[in-house]
């Protein structure tokens, strides 16, 4: 099962809406087959292991990191290629929460006479999976949290610069991230401040695959000159009603989206809204770049499901662009612990990865 998670995170990023399955076909204590998921109109993981496998799938066993799909959608059932190759036995993960699933693959397995195991792998193929379990749990994409900030939780110096707080191997690293998600999003100021493309560019070229972009400008200060406006991707940008018709108009014509949502209390765009229009395209998982006033409007919602936080060793000093703004927490004990907790030395900077919840919660959605 190692195997097949090794597999389906490969290709993480390529596949959504459906989620990054990795299968092995194994006989004999041989592995005769083995396959991830295809982009969307593919065929799906177990199909290309088999496939490779051939004949040598007869009465072997397959490994595969999410339950099988028994129903027609773009593609045939892949329990009935299973059962047609003459698996023996099934090893399955975990079980595919989308109601068109949901059990069904396994219970047609079983009733065919292959023989099913579930849960080996199961905490791997969590993590592997968690931004397709959210959002078929909950019609929400997986939101990521990133910001480099100086030990002293600064993600710019006083004027606002912020080029740059992370050294060059922590900037490789996250545009390789880039590459896995679906869309990334930043609020309006760090549009005005660092004008970035919000494009993966793994090892400096642009990948094949963009993420959708997004803005929170509740007002309509996006500039029609921004980079995020150019080429490299669709962008869309989440505004308000207090955004003057003029220049949402004026956006459009470069070619941008512009989506007039609800606001909040606060007179800035609602991001529950937001993140249920992004749920609603199938985007499955959100990295959020901040700046420090949209990840605290995200963390006081209960709206962020992991953080990377990359920490320079740099001291900047003052009140100015903390990585996360607002009024802050009166107590400690208040303070967001984060679970299952990850380090990585990336040249002198250090990368933090967790989940805001234990993983029994976050795994149910």
């Amino acid at each position: 099962m190692r195997r097949a998670v090794e597999l389906g995170d490969a290709v993480l990023g390529t596949t959504s809406p459906n989620p990054s399955v990795g299968c092995v076909v194994v006989r004999e204590g041989r592995i005769v087959g083995e396959g991830a998921t295809r982009p969307p109109g593919g065929p799906h993981a177990e199909v290309v292991a088999l496939e490779r496998a051939g004949a040598a799938a007869r009465n072997a066993e397959l490994y595969v990191t999410l339950e099988p799909h028994a129903h027609h959608g773009r593609t045939p059932p892949c329990t009935a290629a299973i059962v047609a190759a003459g698996v023996r036995a099934a090893h399955v993960a975990i079980l595919d929460p989308n109601p068109a699933v949901a059990g069904r693959g396994v219970a047609q397995l079983r009733a065919a006479g292959v023989a099913v195991r579930v849960g080996d792998g199961g905490r791997e193929a969590a993590w592997l999976h968690e931004a397709y379990l959210k959002h078929r749990r909950t019609g929400r994409p997986f939101v990521t949290a990133k910001f480099a900030a100086t030990l002293d939780g600064k993600i710019a110096a006083a004027s606002g610069d912020s080029r740059w707080v992370a050294g060059a191997e922590a900037r490789a690293w996250a545009h390789e991230c880039r590459t896995k998600i679906d869309a990334i999003m930043c609020g309006v100021q760090t549009i005005l401040l660092d004008d970035p493309q919000l494009t993966a560019r793994p090892g400096g070229t642009p990948a094949k695959r963009q993420p959708l972009r997004i803005v929170a400008d509740s007002r309509g200060r996006t500039p029609p000159d921004a980079k995020v406006l150019g080429p490299g991707g669709p962008t869309l940008i989440a505004t308000t009603a207090a955004a003057a018709e003029g220049w949402r108009a004026g956006i459009e014509r470069t070619g941008a989206e512009v989506r007039v949502l609800p606001s909040d209390a606060g007179g800035r765009v609602d991001l529950a809204a937001l993140l249920r229009l992004l749920g609603e395209r199938d985007v499955l998982s959100l990295l959020v770049e901040g700046g420090g006033v949209l990840h605290a409007s995200l963390f006081v919602a209960g709206l962020v499901d992991k953080v990377q936080a990359i920490i320079a060793p740099k001291i900047v000093g003052g009140s100015a662009y903390p990585a996360v703004a607002g009024e802050g927490v009166a107590r400690m004990a208040d303070a967001v612990s984060l679970h299952e907790v990850e380090t990585q030395r990336l040249g002198d900077d250090v990368v933090i990865v967790g989940y805001v919840h234990a993983s029994e919660e976050w795994a149910q959605g």
